[in-house]
């Protein structure tokens, strides 16, 4: 049987596509990434997961029942208190400090793609917040089981890591249970409204692969790389 996020990914196929071909998420794979992008998208992916945490609060209050509620709750205070954490040590190992992270500035692209969807969470449903949060998790759940793939990713001394990480078990239980909650809150709905989700899936999408061009060229505005 088909799912609403058969329908999802099938539409934006060509976006993820693009995305497993970049340069920056291929040089991940084959260790020819330049280490100043990787430091680059560190920090932006750094105040990027501030946001993000913010999804998942709005998220629980949202939530129809307890169970789903107190899920989004764990899944806030694990990325304030657990990935958060994890990613400052990750990037201590590239001379990054707490401080520096934490005064990141944030780039044009990262401000549109956060902007755009705590705009849709406090405004929309529950599933049309999910809508917008389900690419970047299930996203790099793809990426890092691709990646994984490639003969000696896994163990890289500096992004073997990172794949390590997106193509785990325990990151892939987190894609399968908010792929899983999509389909749920897209029952009954009507073509229109499976037709907005879908709209916001695409729009970030396309942001996360703007997300990856922005760190491999260390954009913060487009006219200055002009």
């Amino acid at each position: 049987m088909t799912t609403f996020t058969d329908r999802l990914r099938k539409s934006v196929a060509p976006i993820w596509e693009r995305v497993h071909q970049h340069p920056f998420v291929t040089g991940l794979g084959d260790g020819s990434l330049p280490v100043g992008a990787f430091k680059y998208y560190m920090k932006q992916d750094y105040i990027y997961l501030i946001d993000y945490a913010k999804m998942f609060a709005i998220a629980s209050v949202k939530a129809y029942d307890l169970e789903t509620s107190s899920r989004f709750a764990a899944l806030q205070e694990s990325t304030l208190n657990t990935e958060m954490e994890l990613h400052r040590q990750y990037a201590e190992r590239f001379g990054i400090s707490r401080a520096e992270l934490e005064a990141t500035e944030p780039s044009f692209v990262m401000l549109g793609y956060t902007s755009y969807m705590l705009r849709v969470a406090h405004q929309g449903s529950l599933a049309e917040l999910v809508s917008a949060l389900l690419p970047c998790t299930w996203s790099y759940w793809e990426i890092g089981k691709r990646l994984a793939e490639v003969e000696g990713a896994l163990d890289h001394e500096l992004y073997g890591e990172w794949v390590r990480m997106y193509s785990s078990d325990e990151f892939g239980q987190l894609a399968i249970w908010l792929m899983d909650i999509m389909n749920q809150l897209a029952e009954g709905k009507s073509e229109q409204e499976l037709a907005k989700l879908e709209e916001y899936f695409v729009n970030t999408s396309k942001m996360e692969y703007m997300f990856w061009d922005m760190s491999y060229r260390e954009e913060m505005w487009p006219w200055e790389n002009n």
